[in-house]
């Protein structure tokens, strides 16, 4: 009895139907449509009606979501593996055949695995998610399997084109004799046109400022110059090996403030320990911060001088006018610094050129501790514009003078 009511009201609803007419399109509620999320919406949106690949990511949204899973990778230290799949020659071959190296993918991949164009129409990527390990047996074993699902799919011909490429994230530590710049999937580097204007506003305004400096403090580095000289045997610059952005090494100059048989152990140990988090190494903010060593026994009477109002780091204007270093940037570490880097310790000198002044040196200068200024260095990047690069070198000469931090 009480489904009777129900039953009134579906006869009443197909009886309205049937006298509506074929022409009048009735809107009936689909439980498919109410559960869809918004982002599958949104997604289908972006896709042309005509795309032969519905289900796999379009270049934009898998790039986006290899960098999320590599900040998740970074938080959780379990490792990320992307696998690129390359069809030879790149760019030759008909939708057909990509969708029968797609759905080959799709088979020996797990659900939640994430498939997606590294570069659309030319390069297939999958980011394997949750991976505990990934030996060189897995590695045999899943090609393995791949290609065992494409032969009967491709003919002996097309099968041979298939190429397969594994990246792993995190990668082996870093090393100080590596040469080799970060692979791809280390890169946060923005795209489009908006990342590209401001890059080349932000190189133009590096070029004009460093010649604009060089040639205003050209007779003070003549000063400068003679008093290093003067003040103890040596060279009066200093040049030292360091990683700039994508993990490319180059020579920084600076004017010397040591003796010239200074042992570096001791900044070697102290940055480590700075590095790890070791609380020992912190300073009385009277004392002049953690980042730097106080009374440090290998400067000299000038190089101090130097170090405290920054003149030490004009020579590096050369290296901002070779395009090694920007104006504006994260601080370019040492080898050995890089060494110990944690995994998301590298975005800073992945997804900004470095700098001679940054976000760091005007807020705290050398009074914060490590992570504390990568954090600051990877909002920079993230957050960069020519105003905010504006900003900052307008806030360093107040924060060189008040000397917070500096030593």
């Amino acid at each position: 009895m009480a489904l009777e009511p129900q039953r009134r009201m579906k006869r009443r609803t197909n009886a309205a139907i049937l006298q509506a007419g074929p022409d009048v399109a009735v809107e009936r509620p689909s439980r498919r449509a109410v559960a869809r999320p918004a982002a599958t919406t949104s997604r289908a949106r972006e896709r042309p009606a005509t795309d032969p690949y519905p289900h796999v990511l379009s270049e934009e949204l898998f790039r986006g979501s290899l960098i999320r899973y590599r900040h998740h990778v970074d938080r959780t230290d379990r490792p990320l593996v992307l696998m690129l799949v390359v069809l030879n020659p790149a760019g030759a071959h008909a939708p057909a055949t990509w969708t029968r190296v797609i759905q080959a993918v799709a088979t020996v991949t797990r659900d939640s695995d994430v498939l997606g164009w590294f570069e659309r129409g030319s390069v297939l990527g999958v980011i394997l998610t949750d991976v505990d390990a990934f030996d060189d047996q897995r590695r045999r074993t899943l090609e393995s399997r791949l290609r065992r699902t494409l032969a009967p799919r491709l003919d002996g011909e097309g099968a041979g084109t298939v190429s397969l490429g594994f990246q792993v994230y995190p990668q082996a530590p870093w090393s100080i004799e590596s040469t080799a710049a970060a692979e791809p999937l280390l890169q946060d580097g923005g795209s489009g046109r908006r990342a590209a204007v401001y890059a080349a506003m932000k190189r133009g305004l590096d070029i004009v400022g460093s010649i604009t400096l060089l040639a205003v403090t050209s007779p003070l580095f003549a000063v400068i110059a003679a008093a290093v000289k003067l003040s103890s045997p040596g060279p009066v610059l200093f040049r030292q090996d360091r990683v700039g952005q994508h993990m490319k090494r180059f020579n920084i100059v600076k004017f010397r403030t040591m003796t010239a048989a200074a042992d570096h152990a001791i900044h070697h140990e102290f940055v480590s320990r700075f590095i790890q988090g070791d609380r020992q190494v912190a300073q009385a903010p009277e004392q002049g911060g953690i980042f730097k060593i106080v009374d440090d026994p290998r400067i000299t009477a000038v190089g101090r001088i130097l170090r405290k109002t920054s003149l030490d780091e004009l020579p590096q204007l050369w290296n901002v006018l070779r395009g090694e270093m920007s104006l504006v940037g994260p601080r370019p570490p040492i080898p050995y610094e890089v060494e110990q880097y944690k995994s998301w310790h590298r975005r800073r000198i992945l997804e900004a050129k470095p700098g001679i002044t940054g976000l760091w040196q005007v807020t705290g200068r050398s009074r914060t501790t490590f992570d504390e200024m990568v954090r600051l260095d990877i909002r920079y990047a993230r957050t960069c514009s020519l105003l905010t690069d504006l900003k900052i070198l307008l806030s360093t000469p107040r924060a060189v003078l008040e000397g917070k931090g500096a030593c």
